[in-house]
């Protein structure tokens, strides 16, 4: 088996059937030459059709018997044995239909023999099969059947026995026989969809393909154990496959979609569980169950949108209805009585059945049990009354009782019974079965079901209905097709029946109100949502009975059918009084939205005491606590008179809070704290729905409000006059715009509360209305005044200043004041020093400070920018300079940026050369200022090459830079190499060549000798080094490579002067270390000791050693004179001098300058006397 996806199968066939043994799959792949291995290929590879989507496996377990060859080892009998177990003198054959439990391998029982032979153990000869079911693939419904338990395998004795046993001393035969045993073995079986209706009962396990296409081919089992299951449904099938339907649908499916607490809310309508959906909750249980549920409802309602509610609740009821339809199948199939078929065989013909008595009389005893079994269940189905109280239950009850009595008809209508009552029909006096009642009930049931299945979707709408509002458009249809059925029905045309069913859509209806209107928690939802909830339920309470009284005068005015004289206390009594409770509710939701509306934050904003309006407002939120907290349902008509009196003192709170807030406002108006706000209060108070009496005072309070206006026109009066030489600015605001700002700001103050009572004329024509515009408008003759003035003065000032300002260069040279001398640091510092005295000259070429620029873009500019900006905003007219400029701001901004950035640039790369390195390049830096300086002297704002000029600048910049770096980098090596000259050690000790021993004097002297000499030798050519660097920095700087440039003669010096004073810094810190290694305590040589008596004698000698020391001293000097002296002005080595006199020539070094430096002769005078 190559494919891991049969492999997964098989393994999961094994598990759910418990199948032990190995080869059983593998021999339904190999049966029928592979047919089953190929169809479960097809299965795997391909989508399958749409009547083989389900592959199911079953196994049968089957008797067989099987010839087995085994060997016997003949025995003298024990006769002893052979009585004791075979008294009788049997063959010892035994029964071979004993069971033993699963036991599917070839297990032996010889025969107990007359002759004594033992069972041995024998090949398999051959086996017939005593029961081989059919392949077929049929359909059948699987009933949950028993395994048989296969009896344990016990031989028959079939064989003959062997030949007499030889003699002793001749070689003993193998005897054998063939005995046949019985064994049970398991077969396994597939079919598609359906079981064959001959192994129904067995248990099955099947594979549902949900996904199209090819079942992917996984590389592993373990891979195919980790993925397939996500591609198949798979289960067992093990009882009967319509109860385990209704068992899934009931119990996993319609709990998992369904509420299963009520909620108070309209969008979700609380809703019984699905087992007990026609069976509405009592009033009692409604009402625990909506103090549970109200601590929920805010969380349920967040999480649950109403559309996802519509749509779980509309596929409720479908499944609901779905699984109430495999309830009625069963029924009708099983029934609640079966008629016990008794197993007598019947001739064909029923006249000769007749005639037989003794037939005839065990027939009339089966017809009499017939009989009282249809008595009983007719009696039983006539004492079940609906369960529930809505009208579901009445449909449901119909249903029950139609399923009952139809099962109970059809089994009356099988062939056998017929026959039976054929015969009995045929007897004289016999005995017969009393189906009138029967059929009286199947019909009225039958007939009931089909007219009730009509008014099915209105019951589901009232009972399930998400909302109000599709009960209110369901009440009209729903009552128009009672009425249909009060014409149609044959049985529903009678108050009797009429009247209970329309009650229980009372009740469904009321019920639904009580669950929905929770007095407790009503009020927690806001006025607004009370009294949507309220007047819906009102309105469909109402639209109960217009619909009846409706229909009830069609069918009058028809006279064809009977009228609906029902008696309307039992249909509209809890209904009628359910919705003056409702309007009451909606009264008090009225009320506090009343109140709320005048007691708002535009009130407090006013009136200035939010405290006292926060007390009333308590007040107003304790008048839903009386209905919150009452102890009776307040649907109930027997609490009639508790609910009145809790309304009486409700509306006499409400007429003392009414009192108090006439008495605060009186008090309020009287200290307004905003003119506008009060006239927006009352304005609002005019056009909303309010306290009839607090809205009539509020009217009467524009004087109150005029007088507030006044005094808000001398408070801006008085902080204009206050501030308007200096007013308070905003952050960025420009002076004279922001000025014009502020007093524009101080106008629209009073000027909108003005235009806003220029809508009402009645108040405005009022003497109090006169003089508080005649206020208004001195003030804003002053402030108007102001504005202008600024502005003129504003305007003068830009077109005199603004041409000049951008005229001025884009660069200038700052003052004495602002330029900052060189920073110079450490070594730089000394060496320019040095490089000054040495070349005093150089004095007049250099300059003391650097030459900066600074960008001359005047902050005045960028204010008439701002200004013209703000000034246009204002609706004023500017100059058309102003104007250009302002609408190239963000031209300019970029102009000064990038020149900021240039001269950034310049400026440290400037700060970046030292004294040496300016000198060096005083003729790049002279053409780096040429480019820069049209910038001072030719270009102004008004030029169109900005761009270009930064752009100029920037490169020219970029290529001095570039030369920098090279001339630094240069400097850099060369700093590298003195650096190694000056740490250099001169004086490296010898390693110890044993732990403890110190090498000999001559030994540690020669070791430093040979040292040093190799570390002069790696200086000097350091050194040498030197020169090519200068000559290619020359090549950078004048494009030459001789070494004897003139422009850098001062650099030569420069450098040649760095090296000297690293060979100086090298021989004194050598020499100082040497010092100090001399006098430590710690021995740096050993001495030889001869003991000659009397004296000590030391080898080498002590004047011997102090020679030694010396010699070293003066050659770390003398190594110096490895380091030539460059040619005056160049960087090349002078040659040897050939001096008169003298064999050897003269070669310039270093040496003859650090052999007479004081400070290196006085450490070797320092040497001398301590190694004395």
């Amino acid at each position: 088996m190559d494919d891991p996806r049969i492999e997964w199968i098989r393994d999961r066939v094994y598990l759910a059937l418990d199948i032990k043994e190995n080869d059983v799959f593998d021999d339904l792949l190999n049966r029928d030459d592979g047919l089953y291995e190929r169809e479960i290929a097809k299965f795997l590879n391909e989508t399958p059709e749409e009547n083989a989507t389900a592959l199911l496996f079953y196994k049968i377990v089957t008797e067989e018997e099987e010839e087995v060859e085994v060997e016997c080892e003949p025995e003298i009998p024990d006769i002893q044995a052979e009585d004791e177990i075979e008294p009788d003198g049997a063959d010892g054959e035994q029964q071979d239909d004993v069971p033993v439990a699963n036991t599917p391998s070839v297990a032996a029982t010889e025969d107990q023999e007359g002759d004594g032979g033992r069972k041995k153990k024998g090949k398999k000869k051959g086996k017939r099969g005593k029961d081989t079911p059919s392949e077929e693939k049929k359909e059948a419904t699987p009933v949950p059947p028993r395994e048989p338990t296969p009896p344990p395998p016990e031989p028959e004795q079939t064989g003959e026995g062997g030949e007499e046993a030889q003699d002793d001393d001749e070689p003993k035969q193998p005897l054998t026989k063939i005995i046949i045993q019985k064994v049970w073995r398991t077969y396994l079986y597939m079919c598609y969809g359906h079981l064959p209706e001959e192994v129904a009962d067995k248990d099955c396990v099947y594979f549902l393909r949900n996904t199209t296409g090819m079942v992917p081919l996984p590389n592993s089992i373990d891979e195919a154990v980790e993925t397939l299951p996500a591609l198949f449904e798979t289960g067992i099938l093990n009882g009967h496959s319509l109860v385990m339907l209704e068992q899934v649908i009931t119990n996993v499916y319609m709990p998992f979609l369904s509420f299963h607490q009520n909620k108070n809310g309209d969008g979700n309508q609380s809703k019984s569980p699905p087992a007990e959906a026609s069976r509405p909750p009592t009033r009692e249980n409604t009402n625990m169950t909506q103090v549970s549920a109200a601590s929920t409802e805010e969380e349920i309602n967040v999480q649950e949108s109403k559309a996802k509610a519509l749509l779980r609740d509309e596929f409720l009821i479908n499944m609901q209805k779905f699984a109430n339809s495999i309830t009625r199948t069963i029924q009708q199939i099983e029934g609640e009585v079966r008629l016990e078929i008794p197993d007598i065989e019947l001739p064909e013909d029923i006249h000769v059945a007749a005639k037989d008595k003794d037939l005839c009389a065990q027939l009339e005893q089966v017809v009499i049990d017939w009989d009282k079994q249809v008595q009983m269940a007719v009696d039983v189905v006539v004492k079940k009354m609906p369960q529930g109280n809505g009208p579901l239950a009445e449909i449901e009850f119909w249903r029950e009782r139609n399923a009952a009595l139809s099962a109970l008809i059809e089994q009356l209508k099988l062939p056998y019974v017929q026959k039976v009552l054929s015969i009995m029909g045929l007897v004289e006096d016999a005995v017969e079965i009393h189906r009138g009642d029967l059929n009286k009930l199947y019909t009225e049931a039958k007939d009931n079901v089909r007219f009730l299945s009509t008014l099915e979707r209105h019951f589901k709408n009232i009972t399930h209905g998400a909302t109000f509002h599709v009960v209110i458009e369901t009440i009209p249809s729903m009552m128009n097709a009672l009425r249909m059925v009060w014409i149609i029905s044959r049985h529903y045309n009678r108050d009797e029946r009429m009247v209970p069913l329309m009650e229980r859509i009372a009740w469904e209806l009321a019920e639904r109100v009580a669950r929905v209107i929770n007095c407790r928690t009503l009020y927690k939802d806001g006025p607004v949502e009370v009294k949507r909830k309220t007047s819906e339920a009102k309105r469909m309470l109402d639209l109960w009975k217009e619909s009846y009284l409706d229909v009830r005068a069609k069918i009058e005015a028809s006279g064809r059918d009977a009228r609906w004289e029902f008696d309307r206390k039992r249909l509209f009594e809890r209904t009628d009084y359910m919705s003056r409770i409702c309007q009451d509710l909606h009264d008090v939701a009225q009320v506090l939205e009343e109140f709320y509306n005048i007691f708002g934050p535009e009130l407090k904003a006013v009136t200035g005491d939010p405290k006292r309006i926060d007390d009333v407002l308590k007040r107003v939120d304790d008048l839903v606590k009386p209905i919150e907290d009452v102890s009776f349902d307040p649907f109930s008509f027997r609490e009639q008179d508790g609910w009145q009196k809790v309304m009486k003192w409700f509306h006499r709170e409400v007429q003392s809070i009414e009192e108090e807030a006439l008495s605060f406002i009186d008090e309020s108006f009287k200290t307004l704290r905003s003119a506008e706000g009060a006239f927006d209060l009352l304005l609002k108070f005019k056009n909303i729905r309010s306290r009839e009496a607090i809205n009539n005072q509020l009217m009467q309070k524009f004087n109150d409000i005029l007088m507030q206006y006044g005094r808000e026109v001398d408070i801006m009066d008085s902080l204009f006059r206050d501030n308007k030489d200096s007013p308070p600015l905003h952050k960025n605001q420009p002076p004279v715009a922001g000025s014009i700002f502020w007093e524009r700001a101080l106008f629209i103050r009073i000027k909108q509360t003005i235009i806003r009572f220029l809508t009402m004329d009645e108040m405005m024509q009022s003497d109090i209305g006169k003089a508080a515009r005649a206020k208004y408008l001195s003030v804003a003759k002053q402030m108007k005044a102001y504005e202008d003035k600024k502005y003129e003065e504003w305007r003068e000032n830009v077109e005199q200043v603004l041409p000049g300002l951008l005229k001025r260069n884009l660069l200038a040279k700052p003052s004495q004041q602002q330029l900052v001398p060189r920073s110079s640091e450490g070594e730089r510092t000394k060496d320019t020093a040095e490089i000054r005295s040495a070349t005093p000259k150089q004095e007049e070429q250099g300059t003391q400070y650097e030459v900066k620029y600074i960008v001359d873009y005047d902050p005045q500019l960028a204010e008439i920018v701002s200004e013209t900006k703000y000034m246009e905003q204002l609706g004023f007219a500017v100059p058309e300079l102003a104007r250009n400029v302002a609408l190239q701001e963000e031209k300019y901004i970029k102009y000064v940026d990038g020149l900021n950035h240039m001269l950034t640039r310049y400026h440290q790369l400037l700060g970046s050369l030292d004294q040496a390195e300016t000198i060096l390049l005083e003729h790049h830096m002279k053409e780096l200022r040429r480019v820069i300086r049209p910038g001072s002297k030719r270009l102004n704002w008004n030029s169109l090459g900005i761009f270009d000029f930064v752009a100029k600048c920037n490169g020219a910049i970029s290529k001095f830079e570039s030369l920098v770096n090279q001339i630094q980098k240069n400097a850099a090596d060369i700093n590298q190499r003195l650096k190694m000259v000056e740490e250099t050690n001169l004086f490296k000790c010898p390693p110890p060549k044993f732990e403890d021993v110190l090498p000999s004097c001559k030994e540690f002297f020669e070791y430093i000798e040979r040292e040093r000499a190799k570390d002069f030798e790696v200086l000097a050519r350091k050194y040498r080094a030197i020169g090519p660097l200068l000559t290619k920095m020359e090549g950078l700087v004048v494009h030459t490579n001789t070494g004897r440039s003139p422009k850098l003669r001062q650099y030569y010096s420069y450098w040649e002067r760095r090296v000297y004073d690293s060979l100086n810094k090298l021989i004194i810190n050598n020499l100082k270390a040497f010092n100090m290694a001399v006098v430590n305590p710690v021995a740096l040589f050993q001495v030889q000791t001869l003991l000659a008596a009397p004296d000590v004698v030391l080898h080498p000698a002590t004047n011997e050693i102090y020679k030694l020391t010396l010699q070293s001293v003066r050659d770390c000097a003398e190594g110096t004179k490895n380091f030539v002296r460059w040619m005056d002005g160049t960087c090349i080595e002078a040659p040897p001098q050939k001096i008169p006199g003298e064999d050897e020539p003269y070669v310039f070094t270093f040496f003859s300058d650090i052999s007479t430096n004081p400070e290196i002769i006085e450490l070797v005078g320092v040497i001398q006397v301590e190694g004395i």
